[in-house]
This record gives C-alpha cells, sequence and structure tokens, in this order.
C-alpha cells in the first residue's frame, strides 16, 4: 500500500548501478528504454546536487582471469559481458560521476558483496539509500537485498531502472516490492521531492507478498506502485 514518507536530510545517498555504454551499444546486452532511464536518472542526479545528497556510482567490471568457474565467456577467453578491456564497460557520459563523487568498481552483482561502501555508509549516517540503474532483476535486484540485510532503507526508483524488456523489468519491481522491508517503491519526480524535503505518498510493503502477480495483472500493479 501507499502511505507518506519523508527522509531527514544528512541520512540519504544516492547509488547509480551499472549505468555503462554497453547497455546502449551492445546488441546483447541492450536495455529497453534505455534513454528514458537515462533521462531519470540524469535528473535524480541533478536533484541530489541541489540537496547536497551524497552520489555514490558503480561500474561491472570483469576480469575473467579471476572470475568465478562458471562465468560466460567469448571465444577469445573474455568475459562474455562488461570485460576489463572493453571500452564499453564506461559509464555513460550524460550520468557519469561529476568532480568529487565516488566511482566504484564491482566485480560481481551486488554493489554491497565487496568493498567499503556499508562501511562508509554507516560512518557518515546514512539510513537510506536511493537505487537506480540496470539490470533490475540482477545487480539492481542483489543490490537492494544486500541493501536491506545490511540495515539500510532502499528508495527504489522504478523509472530509473531498466532491463532487458519490459516485462523483466516490471516483475523485477513487483518482487522487490513484495520484500522492499524498511523501504519504498517511488518514481523519479517524487524522489527528487524526497530529497527537497517533501513528503510523498510512496509504496511501503506491509506483511509479506502482499502482491500476487500474473502475466496478465503485472503491468497494471506495476502502474500502481
Amino acid at each position: 500500500m501507499k502511505s507518506p514518507i519523508s527522509i531527514k536530510r544528512g541520512t540519504v545517498a544516492a547509488a547509480f548501478i551499472d549505468l555503462q555504454e554497453e547497455h546502449r551499444q551492445d546488441k546483447r546486452y541492450l536495455v529497453e528504454g534505455y534513454g528514458e532511464v537515462l533521462a531519470n536518472v540524469q535528473r535524480l542526479q541533478a536533484a541530489a546536487r541541489r540537496n547536497f545528497v551524497p552520489l555514490y556510482h558503480w561500474a561491472y567490471i570483469v576480469d575473467a582471469a579471476k572470475a568465478h568457474p562458471f562465468h560466460p565467456l567469448d571465444a577469445d577467453g573474455k568475459s562474455a559481458f562488461s570485460d576489463k578491456s572493453d571500452p564499453l564497460t564506461e559509464i555513460c557520459p550524460e550520468v557519469a560521476p561529476a568532480a568529487g563523487e565516488t566511482m566504484l568498481v564491482k566485480t560481481q552483482a551486488s554493489a554491497f558483496g565487496a568493498g567499503p561502501a556499508a562501511t562508509e555508509f554507516k560512518a557518515r549516517g546514512i539510513e537510506w539509500l536511493i537505487v537506480a540503474g540496470v539490470w533490475t532483476e540482477a545487480c539492481i535486484d542483489a543490490t537492494v537485498k544486500d541493501a536491506v540485510a545490511s540495515g539500510f532503507r532502499v528508495l527504489l526508483v522504478k523509472d530509473a531502472c531498466g532491463s532487458g524488456s519490459a516485462a523483466m523489468h516490471q516483475t523485477a519491481i513487483l518482487n522487490l516490492a513484495n520484500r522492499l522491508y524498511g523501504g519504498a517503491v517511488t518514481n523519479t519526480i517524487d524522489a527528487c521531492r524526497l530529497m527537497a524535503g517533501d513528503t510523498v505518498d510512496a509504496w511501503r510493503v506491509e506483511g509479506s507478498v502482499p502482491l500476487r502477480f500474473t502475466f496478465e495483472n503485472a503491468e497494471r500493479l506495476y502502474g500502481e506502485l
């Protein structure tokens, strides 16, 4: 159900996940509606900068020599995606980190799987994480679940995330909405309002698995979040 929420200034950070060129240039890994996702991310980033919300950016970069034994490889032995030698692992320029913002590299789906993110956030007094990026059912899902397990409230911005198809994205958002304990699902406009100190109505989970979706009703339920 939707209920009013607000976020205390100084307790929120924004996390941008894997907004890399390969998702609009590599035909194997195109994100549907990526242009709209990037435009919404730009709006989030502008609001974060205006309101002194710290921005953190992640890129997924794989060293095949260090990857797990079942990691998919191309015929040349390089990672099938996000290989360290591929220039398409660069963050799209319109959403790239500005001077002074944190840029991190991850070698697995979750931004919390390794590295100092959780410890740094807690040291800064961060309670809420605004999460946007790709792919919704993979790296966004893993990051959100690990963030919740680490004790953070997640504000999942549904129209600033994307995947290989609308169906993949929408069902992934619904799955997360069913278990987003302590957090909320919202859209770009309301996320920007929250960063500015406003109160908005946002989807918050009550109990467990309140959204029972099917092929037929998933799009409608997604639109109601």
